[in-house]
């Protein structure tokens, strides 16, 4: 039986830890909220909680981080208890969380150098997909790396791919929610012009759907977009900070990503009205702003 660390226990990683446990593999898991990993632990029979990331990584084969940013990260896997103190020699590492590339690359360098594994396997498909072990994975890192994670990436995701070095994981992961939040943008423009020229919504979300406009955006947002629902599936924060990372590496390459660089700014007004902590799909309340309606009064 393959024993994984796994660090954090958010919306995301308490799901991919718990389909790791029931698919065969020994977890002992940390997170930060006192507490937590132990009832995390009572609700999966076989899991083990620690109290810190050293001793998660105790006699662990693989050490999963899947946290905030670079800065958590770094944290936990080379801090003061960091998950290195306690880690076996020539442990995988496998950081999930999304980040900065050259936190990645730092990091990763930072663990080759004393003798461990490192692969960036940032996520997509947020917590439904995370709940029924079917999300899309993106690994950078060496191959034989990634062979040794193939079992463990198997359990959490259903489309996984080797995307090259050590950081084109993150560089990818950035890429892509950028286009997520701009669709996002783009659909919640849509509904408020549908608000504010009085056609039915219904009709408009259905006709989106069915039409050339379709996209996961609008099976997974426009409803609550209407209704106001923001239920957290990805925070307006978490979207935020993405975004921000991605535009840094846009420009650091010198390409231009305008799509990003709105989607940016009407995230930044929705975080600016109080919903940082809600799912993205807040980012309707930035245009709502703009119109000077509510789309579900119109």
């Amino acid at each position: 039986m393959t024993s994984v660390g796994f660090l954090g226990l958010g919306i995301m990683g308490s799901r991919m830890a718990a389909n790791l446990q029931r698919k065969g593999f020994a977890v002992t898991a940390w997170t930060r909220t006192t507490g937590k990993a132990q009832a995390w632990a009572d609700e999966h029979e076989g899991a083990r909680a620690a109290a810190t990331p050293a001793q998660a990584a105790a006699g662990a084969d693989i050490i999963i981080s899947m946290v905030v940013d670079g800065a958590q990260v770094e944290t936990i896997l080379l801090g003061d208890d960091g998950a290195i103190t306690g880690a076996p020699e020539a442990t995988l590492f496998i950081d999930m969380s999304t980040i900065a590339p050259a936190d990645a690359r730092r990091i990763g360098g930072e663990l080759t150098q004393r003798g461990h594994a490192f692969l960036d396997a940032p996520v997509t498909g947020s917590s439904p997909k995370a709940e029924s072990g079917t999300l899309t994975i993106m690994a950078g890192g060496d191959e034989a790396a990634f062979a040794r994670a193939q079992p463990a990436f198997d359990a959490m995701g259903e489309t996984i791919v080797h995307v090259g070095e050590l950081g084109h994981g993150q560089v990818i992961k950035l890429i892509n929610n950028a286009v997520s939040a701009a669709n996002a943008a783009t659909l919640a423009q849509a509904l408020v012009m549908g608000a504010g020229t009085g056609v039915d919504l219904g009709a408009l979300i259905e006709i989106l759907g069915a039409g050339s406009a379709s996209s996961t955006m609008v099976t997974l947002k426009a409803e609550p977009m209407r209704q106001h629902a923001y239920d957290t599936l990805f925070k307006t924060d978490h979207m935020l900070k993405d975004v921000r990372l991605c535009l840094e590496e846009a420009q650091a390459a010198g390409v231009p990503f305008p799509a990003a660089n709105a989607a940016r700014d009407a995230l930044v007004a929705a975080v600016g009205r109080g919903y940082g902590e809600a799912d993205f799909s807040s980012i309707v309340e930035a245009f709502e702003g703009l119109a000077g309606l509510r789309i579900g009064d119109a």
